[in-house]
């Protein structure tokens, strides 16, 4: 299978727009800044797959300094970081050796060139008639069993806040410890709430008239 390939599909058969949360994320194969990589080879841990529009330009930049200072906080939490571009793998060694040069900082986690747009086109990252990737910036959290749990999406002229990605993450992997929530503004440590009861006899008996649906549990402490 050559690189940027999808499912073993060749371009004009991959584009598959419109992913949502808990569909299986589309495996591939492509060529990136550490090796060949293919997303399957992931199984078993968590991910986080996001586009940049762009090497050399200001917004991106910025975003590949700071997830690579907080690449040890991903890989705490048993998270991979992998990138993908439209530009090509040279113009990626390019861009990573200058950013080590002037922000002394090394971006070790895979960036993936798709010149062809065919990964960002099976992601729904760009309509199938665009020709460029410079439209936005997408994200997708894939957990262990390669499902895609949640997505984000900014402009292009918006950088993604890497602590709100760390908090998703933290998020995801607490509620998949039990039938709790993650309220709004969650973070370690603090407390989750409780599912609520699909029972009327323990909505009458419940303490007060919100009991029933909104009652915290502890939380897990941070680590």
């Amino acid at each position: 299978m050559d690189s940027n390939t999808i499912n073993g599909f060749a371009q004009k058969t991959a584009p598959c727009a419109g992913l949502r949360i808990g569909d299986a994320a589309p495996d591939f194969t492509a060529r990136s800044t550490t090796g060949d990589v293919r997303l399957s080879e992931y199984r078993g841990r968590w991910l986080v797959l996001f586009s940049h529009p762009a090497d050399f330009t200001p917004v991106c930049t910025t975003e590949f300094v700071a997830l690579a200072r907080e690449a040890d906080e991903f890989e705490r939490r048993g998270c991979g970081l992998m990138a993908l571009s439209v530009d090509s793998l040279f113009s990626h060694f390019a861009w990573l050796r200058m950013i080590r040069d002037r922000f002394d900082v090394e971006v070790r986690f895979p960036i993936l060139e798709d010149p062809t747009l065919v990964i960002a086109m099976a992601y729904g990252m760009v309509r199938p008639e665009d020709h460029d990737s410079s439209a936005v910036r997408t994200t997708f959290f894939i957990d262990p069993e390669g499902k895609i749990r949640a997505m984000a999406c900014y402009p292009a002229n918006v950088g993604r806040s890497i602590p709100e990605m760390l908090r998703t993450l933290d998020a995801l992997q607490a509620v998949d410890e039990g039938p709790v929530l993650a309220p709004a503004n969650w973070l370690p440590g603090q407390n989750l709430l409780r599912q609520p009861t699909a029972k009327l006899d323990d909505v009458f008996a419940a303490k007060d008239q919100s009991d029933w649906f909104l009652r915290e549990v502890k939380g897990r402490p941070r680590t």
